[in-house]
């Protein structure tokens, strides 16, 4: 019994050749890690001249910095002394202004007398202009139509007397200009009742010197209502708009208004 059951029990007679294989293999990758390990000691000495180049970018970095800073400096050291020249130039250029002013000046008020030398080339004297000849003068000088004291001789005085008789009875035939008025008037009824011709008639009634009458028409307005639209031509002198119109609305019995339609000079 004890001799079956030990046969059916699992032995692991291999045990210790798997653990030798096992020894090996990390042994192997020990050797492996170590290995890479060294080789990167080549990178480290490229990262140590990066290092170096950094470093000596940051120290010419630095050195052109204090080198524009001294710059500055210099020119900070300059600025007052070229403020205080500008400043130098600006108050010589206000004299100088002021200076050629105060001369001009002077010129402008001594213009009307002598200059002296040094500015008579630069501005000469003004020519004096001739007089005018008084108005006295004038009339004694000329006479457009002579004088009886100057020994006018009878000749020339018929002469003259004859042409300005011509010149005046050629004046006298010249017909006179008359202006006239051509007026056109709307004449308005009171209501549609009223007799349009006895109102054109009563219009037509009104005479006098300088005016004329001319066509007469009847315009409707409304409601069956008309007006007088009639025409005259009058002379400007002799009768007046006004006066025309006075006289029309006088008719009361016909005439309600008159207004003027046109008016045009003739």
């Amino acid at each position: 019994m004890a001799t079956t059951g030990l046969a059916q029990e699992k032995i692991w007679a291999t045990k210790s050749v798997y653990d030798r294989a096992e020894t090996a293999h990390f042994e192997r990758l020990a050797k492996e890690s170590r290995g890479s390990a060294c080789s990167v000691t080549p990178a480290s000495g490229s990262l140590a001249n990066e290092v170096a180049k950094a470093r000596q970018h940051i120290k010419n970095g630095l050195q052109c910095v204090n080198n524009i800073a001294t710059n500055v400096n210099i020119s900070l050291q300059d600025l007052p002394a070229r403020v205080a020249a500008i400043e130098k130039d600006t108050s010589d250029l206000r004299n100088s202004v002021a200076e050629l002013r105060t001369l001009i000046k002077n010129l402008d008020l001594k213009a009307g007398s002598t200059l002296p030398e040094p500015y008579i080339a630069i501005c000469p004297a003004k020519p004096q202009e001739p007089e005018a000849p008084s108005k006295d003068e004038d009339d004694d000088d000329v006479d457009l139509f002579g004088s009886d004291s100057e020994g006018e001789d009878a000749a020339a005085a018929k002469i003259r007397e004859e042409r300005l008789a011509a010149y005046n009875a050629k004046k006298s035939k010249k017909p006179v200009l008359i202006a006239k008025s051509n007026i056109i008037l709307d004449v308005k009824p009171w209501d549609d009742e009223t007799d349009m011709q006895a109102l054109e008639a009563e219009v037509r009634k009104i005479n006098t010197d300088g005016l004329l009458w001319g066509a007469a028409k009847l315009v409707p307005l409304a409601y069956g209502i008309h007006k007088l639209q009639i025409s005259c031509v009058v002379e400007d002198d002799k009768v007046s708009v006004d006066w025309l119109t006075e006289a029309i609305q006088e008719r009361e019995d016909y005439v309600q208004s008159v207004d003027i339609a046109a008016f045009n000079k003739v």
